[in-house]
């Protein structure tokens, strides 16, 4: 396995996680309980900042086009369904957003709406990560070599530094810890 792509994989790691949390806090939205809007708030921009920026920014800037490079098309298999789920996630991301807001102000019809989109999100990446680890990023193995790995972990290295900043990844992982540790014991 790629650095590149062990480094993908360790982060979908955390995302689990995370959308273990998120399908907590939602059974509590549904069963009436509350939910500190802080961990909400968290939880949000761990999927905005984390998932979206960060790591699909990895696959998308630079992942997918040096996989392109060996001849994998755009518009068709495995690139072109993950880039269809990062732009379905992104939506669901901003109806949670929306249903997180109205809950902020007050508007607790606005839980529902939370949960269908907290769950739909959920669903969407637990499907989508297993086909990304296994096959494309297989491929991606199979396909580059050491010199495109390497540039590759360069980029991903400035993307990440350019994107969230320094130490924010580290950030972000304490708080994958701290919430698995509040919602999933």
């Amino acid at each position: 396995m790629g650095a590149p792509t062990a480094e993908l994989k360790a982060e979908h790691q955390g995302v689990m996680k995370v959308l273990a949390v998120l399908e907590v806090m939602c059974g509590h939205l549904e069963a009436g309980e509350p939910v500190a809007s802080d961990h909400l708030a968290q939880v949000l921009e761990f999927l905005r900042v984390f998932v979206d920026k960060c790591h699909h920014g990895k696959e998308e800037e630079y992942l997918f086009p040096a996989l392109e490079k060996t001849g994998l098309p755009h518009d068709s298999g495995p690139i072109a369904v993950m880039l269809a789920e990062h732009a379905l996630g992104r939506q669901l991301v901003g109806r949670l957003a929306l249903a997180m807001e109205g809950l902020a102000a007050g508007q607790q019809e606005e839980a529902q709406a939370l949960t269908a989109a907290g769950r739909e999100y959920v669903a969407l990446l637990r499907a989508h990560i297993p086909p990304e680890d296994n096959v494309l990023f297989a491929l991606a193995d199979e396909r580059l070599g050491r010199a495109e790995e390497a540039e590759l972990s360069k980029s991903f290295d400035l993307l990440e530094a350019q994107r969230i900043g320094p130490g924010r990844h580290e950030a972000f992982h304490r708080l994958i810890h701290e919430l698995t540790h509040i919602y999933l014991g």
